[in-house]
């Protein structure tokens, strides 16, 4: 099976120039941690909820930050293409939760995640987790939970 079988291809992005609000307005928005900083359609950077506490608010950076001052720029990220077991055993080497895939072109074309490939194991553990990393629930931090 291929990693485009199993990622998630809806992917809200954030720009480098917007502000680190919009950023975590967004994440607020999806129920996520992380988004993907991408410049057009190329892959720039990654940007999480840690990134702006411990980068920006913890440094004493305000909510009109950029983006671009406290994403990781160093990126790992895996191809549409390739296949779903061998990126699957990279991140439990790497202990990654999430990465972005691309096209042969490094265009940004989704992201991959745990609850991604949970979906795609049978048994309890697979629903399991497909059911824990699903958006919402108990200790959301939306304000739709």
């Amino acid at each position: 099976m291929r990693v485009s079988e199993a990622m998630t291809r809806n992917v809200s992005i954030a720009r480098p120039d917007q502000t680190i609000q919009e950023a975590a307005r967004m994440m607020a928005d999806i129920d996520a941690g992380i988004l993907p900083v991408g410049d057009n359609d190329r892959l720039v950077g990654m940007i999480t909820d840690r990134d702006i506490a411990v980068r920006a608010i913890a440094a004493g950076k305000g909510p009109d930050a950029h983006v671009a001052d406290v994403m990781t720029r160093d990126v790992c990220y895996c191809f549409e293409d390739e296949d779903l077991d061998d990126v699957a055993h990279n991140l439990g080497e790497q202990q990654i939760r999430r990465i972005p895939v691309v096209n042969r072109d490094k265009r940004l074309v989704g992201i991959l995640s745990l609850g991604d490939l949970a979906v795609m194991q049978q048994g309890p553990a697979g629903e399991a987790l497909a059911s824990i990393s699903r958006p919402g629930g108990m200790h959301s931090q939306s304000g739709n939970a």
